[in-house]
């Protein structure tokens, strides 16, 4: 763990330096192309799961081996487009929108920020991304990742472009943004907990405040992101099954199945009981707290070299 000088001014020393939103934007992008690369044939096996109201796969290792033998290896990469770019997005907003709120919410004497701030700026960021660019770009690729078959030309949606054109086309520009209410409680409350989870490990473990000057390890970030990505999903496990089952019917015939949050849960209940609320769960912890690992990693180290160079800078 890399440290610099503190600064001597005592005036300057009563507020922490304060790292911009804009790098913090910037460090989440880089940290979401990592991930995504990484870890989309765990997203797509979470998808397939959620959306087997049959009982056709087994578990993971089944659904992935099916998928694989029956489409090809790269059908694990299926809408990897479409979850790259809204993962790049999604950590730009995300990440850029947090730091904004806390410096909104900052004690304007001490530059402090309470407990209660920082999970209100992570439910804030995690509603706005979910608005602006979760739920667009999880339609698409949802709609992507359920089509079976090896043959283009029989696939209704031929790529991202092509599936959203589609949507729009047949179900309206709403169409984009079915399963929006499940996916704001979901978002919402993940980043409230994440980055107050992040925050509080950071500190317990390894004694790292924002703006201190300390720089982190990769490993040391790892540890923290995957104990801060383990709780959301065994808290929002429904709203993630709803948000899929509500984005991938399609309304192009009339009626559709699920006619809101609430009724699709009520639904879901009534007709595979109540763990299928939960369906996806461990696909989900495999993917999730490891993908904050990779992403704080990367973001934890863009900050850090933003910290040593301009901080330092401005300590001498």
């Amino acid at each position: 763990m890399k440290d610099f000088q503190a600064n001597k001014n005592p005036q300057a020393e009563s507020k922490k330096a304060t790292i911009p939103p804009y790098m913090k934007a910037i460090s989440g992008s880089f940290g979401g192309i990592v991930e995504a690369c990484c870890l989309q044939p765990i997203d797509v096996i979470k998808t397939r799961l959620q959306l087997d109201r049959m009982g056709n796969y087994k578990g993971i290792v089944h659904c992935g081996a099916t998928v694989s033998s029956t489409e090809g290896v790269r059908a694990l990469w299926k809408g990897l487009t479409p979850f790259a770019t809204h993962l790049t997005l999604k950590y730009a907003l995300r990440m850029g929108s947090n730091a904004m709120l806390q410096s909104a919410f900052k004690d304007s004497d001490t530059g402090t920020l309470s407990n209660k701030a920082r999970f209100l700026s992570g439910f804030g960021a995690g509603v706005l991304e979910a608005l602006v660019i979760v739920t667009p770009f999880e339609v698409v690729k949802i709609r992507l990742q359920q089509q079976r078959g090896l043959s283009r030309e029989l696939l209704k949606y031929k790529g991202p472009i092509h599936c959203a054109h589609t949507i729009i086309r047949q179900e309206g520009l709403f169409g984009l943004w079915a399963g929006a209410a499940p996916t704001v409680m979901r978002n919402g409350t993940n980043q409230a907990a994440m980055f107050t989870a992040k925050n509080a490990f950071d500190v317990v473990l390894w004694k790292k405040h924002e703006g201190d000057g300390k720089v982190l390890q990769p490993w040391q970030s790892m540890i923290s992101g995957f104990l801060a990505g383990t709780a959301g999903p065994v808290c929002t496990g429904p709203f993630d099954v709803v948000k899929t089952r509500l984005m991938a019917q399609s309304r192009d015939g009339g009626e559709v199945k699920y006619k809101g949050m609430v009724h699709a849960i009520r639904t879901i209940y009534a007709e595979e009981g109540l763990r299928a609320l939960w369906k996806g769960l461990l696909p989900r912890l495999m993917r999730i707290p490891p993908g904050q690992a990779i992403m704080w990693a990367v973001a934890d180290q863009i900050i850090g070299l933003y910290e040593r160079r301009y901080f330092r800078s401005a300590a001498l």
